[in-house]
């Protein structure tokens, strides 16, 4: 059974389109991400810092039910994921946990920023889900509307393009597309349509491997 890596930027879309990917092939999911929000949840339930990389590490021994925690998919800990995970020791921390996920032998599905370069670069279908930051700020913004949030969208913007500045430069693993990467830009496709496309893209990508 295949292993299908999806990266992108935060708000891209590739968390919804890895899920259905994940039904569609009938294979296990992980979103990765939740793994480092949990560090950052982690951290700022301990009073500690984030930046700091030793406290970071330090929050890397959560026990798994912290991953089912409602706060992990608030914005706040979306930016503190983004923080923790410049430590190239906290990567190191959590890089086994994801390794052995992908290492499945009945495949699997995982969503990052670093899948399909480190985690899993011999992953059968890669896939890099991208769209405009004022698509993704855009996207958000409706989101915490619909919580009935009155979330700003000049910060919201602001925070996106922070964060991938940050993914993009830090030193350990930056957000990158894989060199063998199918790229799929969801600025202006609804989700039905960039899951079908996404499903097009990795049914060909599969086939054409044999």
């Amino acid at each position: 059974m295949p292993v299908i890596a999806v990266d992108g930027p935060s708000a891209s879309g590739k968390g919804t389109i890895a899920r259905a990917l994940a039904g569609h092939f009938d294979l296990p999911y992980l979103d990765t991400g939740l793994l480092y929000r949990a560090v950052g949840l982690n951290v700022a339930r301990s009073g500690k810092d984030p930046d700091h990389e030793a406290d970071a590490l330090a929050a890397c021994d959560f026990p798994d039910i912290l991953l089912d925690d409602p706060e992990l998919r608030s914005e706040a800990i979306g930016g503190l994921a983004s923080r923790v995970s410049v430590h190239p020791s906290v990567r190191a921390a959590l890089f086994d946990r994801q390794r052995n996920f992908a290492a499945h032998d009945g495949g699997a599905v995982l969503d990052g920023r670093d899948i399909g370069t480190v985690i899993a670069p011999d992953a059968d279908a890669k896939l890099f889900i991208t769209a405009s930051p004022e698509a993704r700020a855009t996207r958000r913004f409706k989101e915490m509307m619909t919580k009935g949030e009155k979330p700003s969208f000049d910060n919201m913007l602001a925070d996106i393009i922070a964060r991938d500045t940050r993914d993009s430069a830090r030193a350990a693993a930056p957000l990158k597309p894989a060199e063998d990467a199918l790229l799929l830009d969801t600025s202006d496709l609804t989700i039905d349509a960039a899951v079908q496309r996404a499903i097009a893209l990795v049914s060909g990508k599969l086939q054409a491997a044999g």
